[in-house]
């Protein structure tokens, strides 16, 4: 089987990159004092790169005294030099943001996920940022569907019960009440062995993602990411100079041999997944596969993180167990987001994870915002340990299912447009008829007031123009005809050369 990944990140790796590869390992520790280092032949074969970006790379280390060169022998790391940010080497290319204004007022989608080290975007966001009267790519839900007044009436309740709430700070960690509250949650429900200490805290989902980044991830480094996936979460991959690894996410999961044979071959260090409802296809990775991805970790020592956004959003059955439940020797970084179905203003998320992995992240929470605001814990704790939530959880799903129904009926309207049908989550992924390109669409659609997600930004590898992400939880359903039925007019249209 060849298990050589196509490039996820297309364009010429600069030697500035390895630079950065080679002093973080030293950094670590991966490469101590007066070590040997692969030679250029050997480094460049790990990396895939020409031989003569790994050779400029070097050359710029022992210029400036990390390294030193031993006749006939090779390169060495220097002793007794502290490891330095202020020596890297300036990059001064510049990248455009691949979201531009176009003629005639309009808006134009270029193929996007081609990004350097240390260049921030985040697509989805600009995206989202668009005005629209047709909004689908906002994988959020209707306003008009949360308990608006139940959470109205409990705030006063719950400053008469913490009247200093305004004037207090949260722990790093996060509110002790609330670890406990959510790790009792996990284990009658989900049979999650977590305790209160392997719990974190974070401002959303989101900040979670980044801060393992953060810790976990150095330029050069493998990751594996799903195809497609979030993706928000490639975007900050990117941003730390990580190296993709698109592994396809079907009806029945992934192709193991596949995921075996990457963990082997290239020592990524994380899988980021969202196996449960996954965004953006809505696809159900089965129980079998998933203790089996927990084996594969332990056996090669790479990390999942297993992001489980919507989990409580079923239409039918309930998901299997995360994977997180199978874990037992601290492989898996579970992010269960809470606060989206019932005030995701208050960005909620709990993180859980072993000590060794808590540890460090702590330190890069305390760095980042020294803990997730109190009065939000506070708020979705009263709101959480409430009865009538889990009346409004079967209110929801129930309103979520007509709506997703209601989508799928307007689509049906049209011709060649393919899908398959999400038990849950918040999404259809759709496949458009033949021919037509999602960026294409994307800029007419923005042009007429509505938006979506195009395909490319969720693929790693920057193609599925032939895909589309349609969130069906944030317009009511006469929002949802009208708008669909807009998007298949454009279609058409463009379809005709019009």
């Amino acid at each position: 089987m060849n298990i050589r990944p196509k490039p996820a990140e297309p364009g010429r790796i600069r030697y500035t990159q390895v630079y950065k590869y080679i002093l973080d390992r030293i950094h670590r520790g991966d490469w101590k004092a007066h070590d040997k280092l692969p030679s250029v032949r050997e480094l460049a074969g790990e990396l895939q790169l020409h031989r003569l970006t790994v050779f400029r790379a070097y050359g710029l280390l022992k210029e400036q005294g990390y390294i030193y060169v031993k006749e006939k022998s090779g390169y060495y790391v220097s002793g007794g030099r502290p490891y330095t940010d202020s020596a890297e080497p300036e990059d001064a290319s510049n990248t455009r943001s691949n979201l531009t204004t176009g003629g005639a007022g309009g808006t134009t989608f270029n193929a996007l996920a081609r990004h350097g080290t240390g260049h921030l975007q985040n697509t989805l966001s600009e995206i989202h940022q668009i005005p629209a009267v047709y909004s689908f790519s906002q994988a959020l839900i209707d306003p008009n569907l949360l308990p608006n007044l139940f959470l109205s009436d409990h705030v006063k309740q719950v400053f008469d019960r913490y009247p200093k709430l305004l004037g207090t700070y949260s722990s790093v960690q996060g509110d002790e009440e609330l670890r406990e509250l959510l790790c009792a949650d996990m284990q009658r429900k989900d049979k999650l062995q977590v305790s209160c200490d392997e719990l974190l805290i974070t401002t959303g989902g989101q900040q979670a993602i980044d801060l393992l980044a953060g810790v976990f991830l150095r330029p050069m480094d493998y990751v594996l990411v799903e195809r497609p996936t979030y993706s928000s979460a490639l975007d900050c991959f990117r941003q730390r100079g990580a190296r993709l690894l698109p592994v396809e996410i079907h009806r029945d999961g992934y192709d193991l041999d596949l995921v075996e044979g990457y963990m082997k071959r290239h020592k990524p260090r994380m899988f980021y997944m969202n196996p449960t409802f996954h965004n953006p296809t809505g696809f159900i990775v089965p129980a079998s596969q998933r203790k089996r991805l927990v084996e594969l970790a332990e056996r090669y020592g790479c990390l999942i993180v297993e992001d489980d956004a919507v989990h409580d959003v079923y239409f039918d059955a309930p998901p299997p167990p995360p994977l997180y439940s199978y874990d037992t020797e601290g492989w898996v970084v579970y992010l269960r987001t809470f606060s989206k179905y019932l005030a995701p203003g208050l960005r909620i998320c709990a993180v859980a994870a072993r000590a060794a992995v808590m540890a460090p992240l702590l330190t890069a929470k305390s760095l980042a915002d020294n803990g997730t605001p109190l009065v939000n814990q506070k708020l979705f704790q009263h709101c959480f340990e409430s009865e009538r939530l889990q009346q409004h959880l079967e209110k929801l799903r129930t309103a979520l299912q007509i709506r997703r129904d209601v989508m799928e009926q307007a689509l049906a309207a049209g011709t060649g447009w393919q899908w398959y049908r999400p038990q849950g989550g918040l999404n259809l992924w759709v496949r458009l008829p033949e021919g037509l390109s999602s960026n294409q669409l994307l800029t007419e659609g923005v042009r007429r007031g509505l938006t979506f997600v195009p395909g490319t930004i969720c693929d790693p590898l920057g193609e599925m123009d032939d895909r589309i992400r349609l969130s069906f939880s944030f317009k009511n359903e006469a929002q949802i005809r009208e708008g669909v039925h807009l998007l298949v007019q454009l279609a058409d249209e463009l379809a005709r050369g019009g």
